[in-house]
């Protein structure tokens, strides 16, 4: 018997801008009556231009999603991560029959918990106990079942003072509280949250990732997860899909999905750089290229744990009184290691088209993708900030000489270090 809950085949949601769709009859009028005199559409979205020159529409209607097709099995945590506008929340949406897709198939097994928006599913002339029922009888359950939770629900929620009180008079972190709190404990076979829980405080939030492992792990559901929270979905997610401008680019293994995510979209190493958009600064000097090398001077993309290695930066320009800088990041920290002449070695000089060189004594970091950020500036100015220009791997090497490579799971470095045991008779 197939243990699939979720399964997506050829999803397809187009949105009409700026037509026959405002949600109120009296829009709707409006618009039909403008678009029949030939006039501007009083309705049309704010923003609308920018979309049709993006190509993805007709000027009449945006794809939000294209041909995504996909399948959650039982207990699984999905994550979906991917930029704001990606579709993310659209696809939740259709699979809690918020909306309807535009075209392809979805079967689901079981009962959908959504948490989609701050306050969606409540009434806010109900108190917060009224609610807890309402939510409960929507999920098709008994009132004997909904009050053998009440107290789990009313207690994790950390809101008993105000359970009575009538929820529009909660604030936005209330909301969430008293919401995750029934989606997770009215017991939905499948619980779907959105970005919602970054309104939570930070020890809510990490109450919630921890409740969200709990359910899948003892209880057996399913749990579709998105945030841009990339550290939270490693943790929690045992799967993970990465959709970009309404469709699906990956889906697979967290990490290595989180990674394609994160990876420039140029690839630059090796190429001149002069003309490169992803940059910040004044441009009164312009970083040009910008090469690893190893420990024996040859260039590279790649560096054994413990090595020395080099970072060239060439660059065209006059800069008085300047420093430079390199920047080394992960996943999830965009500073990992910093070296800062001015910091390091005090050096403050003036330059002319040329190249810097940073040199590395010792590789600390653990097996991994890593980025290379470039800076050029001088005192409290940036004048060329070149981010995640290079991307270079670390390959694992035996360290500490015992015949085994570290793990990388266990952090970002590694560190030199002794152990001394001392037994007492």
């Amino acid at each position: 018997m197939s243990s699939t809950v979720i399964d997506v085949e050829n999803l397809y949601k187009q949105y009409r801008l700026g037509v026959i769709g405002h949600g109120t009859l009296t829009h709707d009028l409006q618009t039909w009556w403008a678009t029949r005199r030939g006039k501007e559409d009083p309705n049309m979205q704010i923003g609308v231009q920018p979309l049709v020159a993006s190509g993805n529409t007709d000027g009449r209607s945006f794809w939000a999603l294209r041909d995504i097709s996909l399948t959650v099995e039982q207990s699984e945590i999905l994550g979906i991560i991917g930029k704001n506008g990606a579709g993310k929340s659209t696809l939740l949406k259709i699979l809690s029959r918020v909306t309807a897709p535009t075209s392809g198939a979805i079967k689901v097994k079981g009962r959908i918990a959504s948490l989609l928006e701050v306050g969606t599913g409540f009434h806010p002339e109900l108190t917060g106990l009224e609610n807890i029922y309402l939510n409960g009888a929507i999920l098709g359950m008994s009132r004997a079942e909904i009050k053998g939770k009440l107290d789990e629900i009313v207690a994790f929620a950390e809101i008993e003072k105000f359970i009575d009180t009538p929820v529009k008079r909660y604030s936005s972190g209330m909301y969430v509280r008293l919401a995750f709190a029934v989606a997770a404990h009215l017991e939905p076979e499948i619980l779907v949250v959105d970005e919602v829980l970054a309104v939570g405080d930070q020890a809510f939030q990490k109450k919630c990732t921890g409740k969200m492992g709990e359910i899948s792990q003892s209880q057996g559901r399913t749990v579709l997860f998105v945030s841009h929270n990339l550290a939270a979905v490693e943790n929690l997610c045992s799967k993970c899909a990465y959709l970009d401008k309404g469709s699906l680019v990956k889906i697979g293994d967290t990490r290595d999905v989180i990674g394609e995510y994160l990876k420039p979209k140029e690839k630059t190493n090796n190429t001149n750089l002069e003309f490169s958009t992803n940059r910040t600064g004044s441009g009164a000097a312009r970083i040009t290229n910008v090469i690893l090398k190893d420990s024996h001077g040859v260039e590279t993309d790649s560096i054994p744990m413990g090595d020395s290695f080099s970072v060239e930066v060439y660059y065209k320009g006059e800069l008085k009184r300047a420093n430079a800088a390199i920047l080394i990041g992960g996943l999830y920290n965009d500073r990992i290691i910093e070296s800062n002449s001015y910091y390091s070695h005090n050096a403050v000089v003036d330059l002319t088209t040329g190249k810097y060189t940073c040199r590395f004594k010792k590789n600390i970091l653990l097996p991994g993708e890593y980025y290379i950020t470039a800076y050029l500036g001088r005192f409290d100015e940036n004048v060329d900030t070149l981010k995640n220009c290079l991307t270079f791997s670390v390959e694992p090497a035996d360290v500490y000489g015992t015949g085994y490579a570290p793990d990388p799971r266990g952090g970002i470095v590694y560190a030199d270090h002794d152990w001394d045991f001392e037994n007492k008779k």
